[in-house]
This record gives structure tokens, C-alpha cells and sequence, in this order.
């Protein structure tokens, strides 16, 4: 199964070192049942791609956690075997956590099979989309407008071969 990491450069930078996403578990994104019926399509790509959107979002909630981080959102797509990825039942109704799923241990880079990330242009709408979440989450509808031009970027795809380039 393909699943979607959310990562920050720094947290890119770290698996790579390290050789794996980790420490488990994990939170990812994929292809769920509740994600096709929210999506309403059997169309895969479209589907991978919706997940690859909700990892997006993660992502920059994950900069909004780390202030230092440069502001650009980072996703690894890794296969991992069906029974690693489990959605939380509980959650299958929760729009917050459409597609998410849990891998219980780390993922070894090697798993990997392309890194996302934004561009150069996309930093100053993601910078003030981190700024917005807060506001966005409380209901300001001017913010959830900011948090929604960063999704209006798309991210880049890399090679794995080129993560050196991406963190150094």
C-alpha cells in the first residue's frame, strides 16, 4: 500500500541520516475506505493524490510546530505492506481524519518511492498559512481562505536519489 508521510525538511533531513522514517508509530495518509467514500471516486490516482493533499495538510501543521523549520511542506509516499497501515475505526467518520492511518514502527528509507515538496514560490503563501492555522481552526473564515492558498500550490515530486540535494 502507498502511504502518504507528512514531514518537515528537517524531519526529511533526519530519516534520510537515519536511513528511516522513525520513530514509530507513525501517522500517514492513504487510500482508506472512508477516504474513497468521501472522495467518491475509483479513480486510484485521483485517490492517492486526495491522500497525498491530507499528508500536505499534516505537513503543515508540523511546521507550525517547529518555528525554525524553512517553510516549505514535505511528503514521503513509502509502500508498505497492507497490514502495517491501519485506519483508527473510531475516526472513520471524523473529517479530520479522512485517509489517516497509523503504521506502528519506523519505515525504513529504503521504502521510500518519492519525496514531495513545495517550491521556492510556494514559501511565503505557506509561511502565512502556518500563521493562519490557529485563527482557521477557531473558525476565522479570512484564515481558513490564508490555509487554503497554500493547498493551492502543488507540491513537487523528487526522486529519493535526490533527497541530499532537497536537505543540504
Amino acid at each position: 500500500m502507498r502511504v502518504y508521510v507528512p514531514l518537515t525538511l528537517p524531519g526529511l533531513a533526519q530519516a534520510y541520516k537515519a536511513g528511516e522514517l522513525a520513530p514509530g508509530p507513525l501517522t500517514a495518509y492513504a487510500v482508506t475506505p472512508a477516504l474513497r467514500e468521501w472522495y467518491v471516486s475509483d479513480d486510484i490516482e485521483e485517490l492517492e493524490y486526495a491522500a497525498l493533499n491530507r499528508a500536505a495538510a499534516a505537513s503543515l501543521r508540523l511546521l507550525a510546530g517547529v518555528p525554525d523549520a524553512p517553510r516549505r511542506r514535505v511528503v514521503v509516499a513509502v509502500d508498505v505492506p497492507d497490514q502495517d497501515a491501519v485506519a483508527d475505526p473510531d475516526r472513520a467518520l471524523d473529517p479530520a481524519a479522512l485517509g489517516e492511518v497509523r503504521i506502528a514502527a519506523a519505515v525504513p528509507m529504503a521504502k521510500a518511492a518519492a519525496v514531495h515538496v513545495d517550491a521556492d514560490d510556494a514559501v511565503a503563501d505557506v509561511l502565512a498559512a502556518v500563521d493562519a492555522l490557529g485563527a482557521a481552526d477557531h473558525g476565522d473564515e479570512d484564515a481558513r481562505f490564508t490555509v487554503d492558498g497554500a493547498e493551492d500550490h502543488e507540491l513537487l515530486w523528487y526522486g529519493v536519489q535526490e533527497i541530499p540535494n532537497i536537505v543540504g
